[in-house]
């Protein structure tokens, strides 16, 4: 593993931490549906289906990880998720929602976990 799929892993890590101390069920991690791409994490927040998009970044010159979501990313994790539900039974009563957890690593103290539901 490289150092940035180490930096994503260990953002992913403590994305799932705070959505789990939000009161959400991880249902899952790195779902991956052939080159479509990759859902981070598949949770449940009540009778509703979460796709969570996890982007960590050091901090520094570089943009913030929540801008790292485009239009054209936003597209393709709704595509995701109707995916997720078509393989898994449907969609909830709730429906599903797109979060992002937007993780920024200083170089020194706790890194700092942004939580932004309804992204897409």
């Amino acid at each position: 593993m490289n150092a940035r799929d180490a930096l994503g892993r260990y953002g992913e890590e403590l994305a799932a931490r705070r959505l789990t101390e939000a009161g959400m069920t991880v249902l899952g991690r790195n779902w991956r549906c052939g080159r479509t791409g990759e859902i981070d994490i598949v949770a449940r927040d009540g009778d509703v289906l979460v796709i969570c998009e996890v982007k960590t970044r050091r901090a520094g010159p570089f943009e913030h990880p929540m801008a790292a979501v485009t239009p054209v990313k936003a597209r393709r994790l709704r595509g995701l998720a109707e995916r997720w539900t078509q393989e898994h039974g449907g969609a909830p009563p709730g429906g599903v929602r797109i979060d992002l957890v937007g993780v920024t690593l200083p170089e020194r103290g706790a890194a700092q976990v942004e939580h932004a539901r309804g992204v897409a």
